[in-house]
């Protein structure tokens, strides 16, 4: 009798389990949270000294020669104990709107203040504000970009995403002419790209740049820059980084909303702290919706932030980044190249490249079998399908035209690529034999 009672009560639990789980939707793993959660299954773990993660966006954390000195500690006091403004520290988003002023701004009429600045708790919080206080319009995106695109472009359903299809045979650019193209004959009302773009490293900069800013300023239409990998910028080594606040002509009227963080550019992935510029109108929008969102950034770390926004720090940081990144992306794209994969073109920023599997044994031309093979040997990559980005799966019923891809991470130490590209190499010449 006890043990039918035991089932009975089992079986009613596993049912209200069920209804329970019934009230929540799935949220599919896509992406990097993908490929992260199949490397663990895989027995990844971070830190792990036989495992490669040439997958995982991530720099190098340590001091690099020529860095600015890395922050070790915090100190935190009562003040720093209390919630902190939606929008963020004035203190910060005053340091952020003076270096951007003393870089990019010099000598312009037209200044951003902290009035212009927004900070969130990292980068997709960042762009999650933005999308939620977009209004009814048709929201353009490039392809392939950022993964976390995906469900960003999804859940918020106020907006149309409507997808910007680039060319392997331009290298995955969008120039100036196409850009207004596809406002005009598609009627977009916002733009959104990474800039240098993650996967690829194209960037759009110098009078491209200026040409794009000023299309989309005459025409009404919002541009959303992720510029997380501005301080990589392979073209210029002064250390200035890379941005549109360069050809912005009224930072409270133009249409372009700016965003960046400590992530990438300043090598503090795990501070998850990022922040938002453009006019003052919508950066009020922007702190509104964060109000529901999230909440507000950490008090202790905005604090702990304002030294690394100087311009010196910055400087120096972005030098140190072009340096160093530079060194270890010419030597990934020699090995690259000696292996077999082939680059449609060389990435001009971030710290990635985008491979295609064209040339190599059958076996291996598919980017999640790529994948399969590389976790055999203790190598994490991203397959190129991930970044079709595709909201609500619309496209889902047409083969993805990047799944001949892989994105291939230079962000590790200069030890790790190389144990990395030799497996990866190994695994290439056992699939031709």
């Amino acid at each position: 009798m006890r043990i039918f009672l035991l089932k009975s009560w089992n079986a009613l639990s596993d049912n209200n389990t069920d209804l329970f789980a019934n009230s929540f939707r799935s949220v599919p793993r896509t992406g990097v949270i993908y490929v992260m959660a199949e490397a663990r299954q895989a027995g990844f773990k971070y830190g792990h000294p036989d495992w490669c993660n040439l997958g995982q966006g991530a720099p190098e954390t340590g001091m690099l020669p020529g860095s600015w000195p890395r922050i070790e500690s915090i100190q935190l006091n009562d003040q720093t104990h209390e919630y902190s403004p939606v929008a963020g520290l004035w203190e910060l988003r005053e340091a952020v709107a003076n270096l951007y002023n003393e870089r990019y701004r010099q000598g312009l009429s037209s200044q951003y203040t902290a009035e212009n600045v927004a900070i969130s708790s990292g980068g997709r919080a960042g762009l999650t504000r933005i999308v939620a206080a977009l209004g009814s319009v048709h929201l353009g995106h490039v392809l392939p970009d950022y993964t976390a695109y995906e469900e960003l472009l999804d859940i918020f359903r106020a907006f149309v995403p409507i997808p910007i299809v680039l060319s392997k045979d331009h290298g995955f650019r969008l120039s100036p002419q196409r850009l207004r193209s596809e406002i005009v004959g598609k009627g977009l009302g916002a733009v959104l790209l990474s800039n240098p773009c993650n996967p690829t490293g194209t960037a759009i900069a110098g009078d491209d740049l200026a040409a794009c800013v000023k299309t989309a300023s005459k025409l009404s239409c919002a541009l959303i820059l992720d510029e997380f990998y501005s301080h990589y910028n392979y073209s210029d080594q002064s250390g200035s980084g890379l941005s549109a606040a360069a050809h912005v002509a009224d930072v409270d009227k133009d249409p372009v909303l700016l965003v960046d963080g400590l992530t990438k550019n300043w090598r503090y992935p795990g501070w998850r702290l990022s922040w938002t510029v453009g006019p003052k109108s919508i950066i009020e929008r922007i702190a509104s919706a964060g109000s529901f969102l999230d909440g507000g950034p950490p008090h202790p770390l905005q604090k702990a932030a304002v030294d690394l926004l100087s311009m010196e720090a910055a400087d120096t940081e972005a030098k140190c980044i072009q340096q160093v990144f530079g060194h270890k992306r010419k030597r990934v794209i020699e090995r690259l190249r000696e292996i077999g994969l082939k680059l449609e073109n060389e990435p001009a920023g971030a710290f990635y490249c985008f491979v295609s599997l064209a040339d190599l044994p059958p076996s291996l031309q598919d980017g999640m079998a790529f994948f399969r093979a590389c976790l055999e040997e203790k190598v994490i990559v991203v397959p190129g399908a991930f970044f079709d980005v595709n909201p609500g799966k619309r496209r889902s019923h047409i083969p993805s035209r990047l799944r001949g891809y892989v994105r291939i991470s230079y962000g590790p130490d200069l030890e790790q690529l190389e144990t990395g590209l030799n497996r990866i190499e190994k695994i290439v010449q056992a699939a031709q034999q």
